[in-house]
């Protein structure tokens, strides 16, 4: 009987989770209310220069590609998800910022970009060494962000006992430090610099 239980809070919890998220994307305009609370456009904005030639991969509907355009010289956001791209070109629009529908692991890209983002979309990816190790060719820098399943005790007892514990049903996986680190280092890159909140890790790779 505790097992059935622990399983239905667990899915329970999930469930919440996912609904809370969508109702608050809603009553936010359809910005989702994380933007705000982690504040994380600043990472990228940090670690960026006004001259740089930037490559946003799995820009989703444009909102960090928006503004990290603000500061960059020119800004080439792409994203799988046609949809995507449309809302991106209706809602975050600059001169500077071009919009691409395609698959970033399959896409030959014909220019060199002096920073490369990829923000929550590494662990969207299957085959992430291969990927990795692609389109180090193209930047000297790449600038990440990716979820940590140590983000609290629960996702790990979730996972440990065969329950669904991620964060987004699409996710190959989510990250402890010790396997990130070891991903970035199998790819033939080296990670400059790193730090952990609110369950995410943020890198800077070279």
């Amino acid at each position: 009987m505790n097992k059935l239980l622990i399983k239905f809070f667990c899915w329970l919890h999930n469930f919440s989770y996912k609904a809370i998220g969508s109702l608050a994307v809603r009553e936010g305009n359809g910005i989702h209310p994380k933007h705000k609370i982690l504040n994380y456009h600043h990472f990228f904005l940090d670690n960026i220069s006004k001259n740089d030639s930037i490559l946003d991969i799995g820009c989703g509907n444009g909102a960090v590609a928006y503004d990290i355009a603000q500061k960059a010289k020119h800004v080439t956001a792409i994203d799988i998800d046609e949809q995507n791209i449309k809302t991106a070109e209706k809602k975050f629009s600059r001169e500077n910022l071009k919009y691409i529908v395609g698959d970033a692991t399959s896409c030959d890209f014909q220019n060199k970009f002096d920073v490369i983002i990829l923000s929550n979309v590494l662990e969207h990816i299957d085959k992430r060494i291969k990927f990795l190790s692609k389109i180090k060719k193209l930047s000297p820098k790449i600038i990440i962000r990716v979820p940590l399943i140590t983000r609290d005790w629960l996702s790990v007892y979730k996972k440990e006992n065969g329950l669904e514990y991620k964060l987004d049903s699409t996710h190959y996986v989510e990250y402890t430090e010790e396997n990130f680190k070891k991903e970035i280092e199998k790819s033939g890159l080296e990670i400059e610099n790193y730090y952990v909140k609110f369950g995410e890790l943020y890198a800077i790779i070279k």
